[in-house]
């Protein structure tokens, strides 16, 4: 069987275009890679994402649980979570805190058993009262879209548990009209 890497296949094509919402980060790839520059498009309406101080815990597990009870406050608010993980062990051991305070949730990660609900998962993350647990790469290409009217429910609240590059929070821009970020460390 023959096999062709994305960007052989893509230089056999005479034009290219395309439209993304993280290619600014990646320019110099585009350039080197296709002859190709990248053109920001603006947005049409100004970014409202309030970014929130970084919180340091001298301990993983001292992070941990005060992510646990900032998800269950949201979650008492109503408000959507998504939680951002790095690895599938972390987005697992969080579902576990999770699942003792018997607070509902999914978990999007590399596990095969996720992969046949993951846009539907992605796609209801806005959802009042909605806990999403994901790793970096699932959902992609997935729009969340925050439920019903978004003066009753305006804000999505997103818990990177690691410094994550800023072609992720580009993405995450588009997720929704108004959301919180904090970020979440151990030293």
């Amino acid at each position: 069987m023959a096999q062709i890497t994305y960007q052989s296949l893509f230089k056999l094509y005479p034009k290219l275009s395309g439209m993304t919402g993280t290619a600014k980060t990646e320019e110099k790839e585009f350039l080197k890679m296709f002859k190709m520059p990248v053109i920001e498009v603006p947005t049409n309406l100004p970014n409202v994402r309030v970014d929130l101080p970084i919180q340091a815990f001298a301990t993983a597990r001292g992070k941990w649980l005060y992510v646990r009870a900032e998800v269950e406050s949201m979650f008492q608010l109503g408000r959507p979570v998504l939680v951002g993980t790095t690895s599938v062990e972390s987005s697992e051991y969080l579902s576990d805190l999770l699942k003792a305070r018997n607070i509902p949730h999914n978990v999007l990660n590399a596990r095969p058993k996720y992969a046949a609900r993951e846009a539907e998962i992605i796609a209801q993350a806005g959802r009042k009262h909605a806990i999403t647990i994901s790793t970096n790469m699932a959902g992609r290409g997935t729009d969340i879209i925050l439920g019903g009217n978004p003066k009753v429910s305006p804000c999505i609240y997103l818990l990177p548990l690691t410094r994550i590059p800023l072609r992720k929070y580009v993405k995450v821009k588009k997720i929704a009209s108004f959301f919180l970020c904090t970020l979440f460390v151990h030293t």
